[in-house]
């Protein structure tokens, strides 16, 4: 280790390099149909990577990442099909990591990710997006390696800035030394509330389900609120009025159950104009059994297509809620264009990029500017590594809140052989509860349990079982 002036005081922060990188896949068949804007998803592959890194001593350790490669969100050109998608993270993966792996001099984990990302984009032009989900699980990968090679948490890692987030890969508004100090101050917490997601074609009561799952886990809305007693709700809309007026309806009837309950409201990009979601925002204002659920919308994510939604101004719907960009948010200076535009939220996801949510972090403490928001969004965060590395982010970040909707689409850890599934509850006892076929994820009054992702590695005590998985081609 060395010191590096340039990051902030003299905080010390290691060199590495990624001297390899294997990729695997396993196939994830959900539960229930999630459909979300105009997609609907049934299956999807879920990818996994593990990086050995080494250090300037000679020293190597190996550690993992895993995202679902989620079809029609990355991109959603209608003329791609599903596979095509999944393919274009496969490409993005393949490129990350020949990047990864091109000899170079050790930097800091922040710079090795972010040289990683811009070569990335730079070689995958169009589709930004797209193109760093590759380095995102590189870099989480990477993280977990060298806490493991160090002994330390990821919240350690991060708190003393051993990350490296500074020098000459930090944009020019984020002052070094203003970013360490945010860093020092942040405090994960013992537990987070869980966000539930409602999407388009789930069943709302349990007169709803047609054709009964029968696996012991929820089904209905109603059913949900009843085993999780969540107190948070994220709401997909289509953009057809009067079908989500009729949808948003048949929701509050059961949410008016619920004491002091807070909702989240998605376009997913389903709107065409501002005045459409004007519309609809009229229509709930006029609509008296509305009343409570437009009194506790917390606010309206990403409305408008991407192709759009940077030309459009929000005007007058500004004055009326908080909106938050999420598949707009794909590089360093959107969110301050978003600003300009009335937006004052933008997502963290692990899948754009674990630095850029820390980053986005560090803006919103320092810019002096009220009333901005980070929030915590799913990509259908499987059990495993995938949750517990976000969950560890989101309350790292200081969210009281997350949306998880992987445990509700995906029964526990699907396709992984007894013996890991039996590593990582005997791990994290707090987050997980043993269910028919193995653990799921463990809400209780709307909470997650999450002090277990303060073991050695990035959120983890347990790693998966490489052997068991289909090496990606």
């Amino acid at each position: 280790m060395i010191v590096d002036r340039n990051i902030g005081g003299s905080v010390t922060a290691p060199r590495i390099r990624v001297i390899e990188i294997d990729a695997f896949e396993r196939d994830i068949r959900l539960r229930l149909p999630f459909r979300f804007g105009a997609a609907t998803l049934e299956k999807a592959p879920q990818a996994f990577l593990r990086v050995r890194v080494e250090d300037e001593e000679g020293r190597t350790a190996l550690g993992a990442a895993a995202e679902m490669m989620m079809p029609k969100w990355f991109d959603k050109n209608p003329v791609l099909t599903p596979a095509q998608n999944v393919d274009q993270l496969r490409t993005s993966i393949r490129t990350a990591a020949a990047a990864s792996l091109e000899p170079s001099a050790p930097a800091t984990l922040f710079a090795t990710a972010r040289l990683n990302e811009t070569e990335t984009v730079r070689r995958l032009p169009g589709n930004p997006l797209a193109a760093g989900f590759g380095p995102s699980l590189i870099a989480r990968a990477a993280l977990d390696a060298y806490c493991r090679l160090a002994g330390i948490s990821f919240f350690e890692a991060v708190r003393g800035n051993l990350v490296g987030i500074g020098g000459p890969m930090l944009p020019d508004d984020i002052d070094a030394d203003a970013a360490l100090a945010v860093l020092s101050d942040l405090r994960p917490a013992g537990s987070i509330s869980a966000r539930h997601t409602i999407g388009l074609v789930d069943p709302i009561t349990e007169g709803d389900v047609v054709h009964p799952v029968d696996d012991g886990l929820p089904e209905s809305l109603e059913a949900v609120i009843a085993r999780y007693a969540n107190r948070w709700f994220k709401i997909k809309l289509s953009g057809a009025i009067d079908a989500d007026i009729d949808r948003l309806a048949r929701i509050a009837a059961v949410l008016e159950r619920v004491p002091d309950y807070q909702v989240t409201v998605d376009g997913n990009e389903q709107f065409r104009a501002a005045e459409e979601l004007s519309a609809l925002l009229a229509r709930i204002d006029a609509t008296p059994r509305l009343a409570r659920l437009r009194a506790a919308i917390a606010f309206i994510e990403q409305p408008f297509s991407r192709e759009i939604t940077m030309n459009t101004p929000l005007r007058e719907l500004a004055a009326r809620l908080p909106f938050l960009i999420d598949e707009s948010d794909d590089g360093d200076d959107t969110f301050a264009h978003a600003r300009a535009l009335g937006y004052t939220g933008v997502s963290s996801k692990t899948c754009k990029g674990i630095y850029r949510s820390l980053m986005k972090a560090i803006r919103l403490k320092t810019g002096g500017v009220p009333r901005l928001f980070l929030s915590g969004e799913d990509l259908t965060c499987q059990a495993g590594l995938a949750v517990q590395q976000d969950l560890a982010l989101v309350s790292l970040l200081g969210l009281s809140h997350v949306e998880r909707n992987g445990h509700h689409y995906v029964a526990g850890m699907q396709g992984a052989p007894q013996a890991e599934r039996a590593r990582f509850a005997a791990a994290h006892p707090d987050l997980y509860e043993q269910g028919p076929d193995g653990p799921h994820l463990s809400i209780r009054d709307g909470r997650i349990a999450i002090a277990s992702l303060g073991a050695i590695g990035y959120a983890s005590g347990a790693l998966p079982d490489f052997e068991a998985m289909t090496p990606m081609s």
